[in-house]
């Protein structure tokens, strides 16, 4: 099986509970599944605008790229080829300002094309990639998942979202949220959930059968 992880947190794993989940997630994963990390914060990512609407018309025409038309070209085409060679695609992140961060923004972006990872039809869109499976591993410090605050969780859900938007019906999900809402039990919060983080590395390619 091939796993893409797409690892959105460049905070060291001593503070960052997401980077801490990634690297237990790597611990643990087994031999005989086939890994591939894609850092968006070491990656050249240039954001999603103009530049890439340009790079797609010139180079369907063969022109001349400039340099950023180029840079962006070859970052989107990275990320979409990765997604599309990957049968489990899981995504390390954390819920900052109520949202993604903004590179993990840019990946999205970058995979969300239409005749690739869904089309148009006269009945609406339709998800293009239904066979793969999605794995969210993502961290909060306070509580989201009340009834009260589930509206202001806005990572998860986008992503999710996305996802299921791409045709993708199997989504796994592993959260570690009130750590910073709850400090006296923050270590507890913390260790119970890197346990079902290194469960799931574990155990991934059952949800890979899904």
């Amino acid at each position: 099986m091939n796993v893409l992880i797409v690892k959105a947190n460049n905070r060291p794993a001593s503070e960052g509970v997401s980077s801490r989940m990634y690297d237990v997630f790597m611990d643990n994963v087994t031999t005989d599944v086939n890994v591939k990390t894609f850092d968006v914060y070491k990656e050249d990512m240039p954001y999603f605008g103009q530049d890439f609407f340009n790079a797609m018309q010139k180079s369907a025409q063969a022109e001349e790229l400039s340099d950023i038309e180029q840079r962006i070209l070859t970052a989107s085409n990275k990320a979409l080829d990765l997604f599309m060679e990957a049968d489990m695609v899981v995504f390390a992140f954390p819920l900052w300002n109520k949202t993604i961060p903004a590179p993990l923004q840019t990946f999205i972006d970058y995979v969300y094309r239409a005749g690739v990872t869904f089309k148009y039809t006269e009945e609406g869109p339709e998800g293009l990639v239904p066979e793969k499976k999605v794995l969210i591993l993502n961290a909060r410090g306070g509580v989201y998942s009340t009834p009260e605050m589930a509206p202001f969780e806005m990572s998860v859900n986008y992503v999710r979202q996305i996802m299921e938007f791409f045709g993708i019906k199997t989504i796994e999900e592993v959260i570690i949220e009130g750590h910073n809402q709850y400090p006296d039990r923050a270590d507890e919060i913390v260790a119970e959930g890197m346990e079902k983080v290194a469960e799931t590395a574990r155990n991934l390619t059952a949800i890979g059968t899904k």
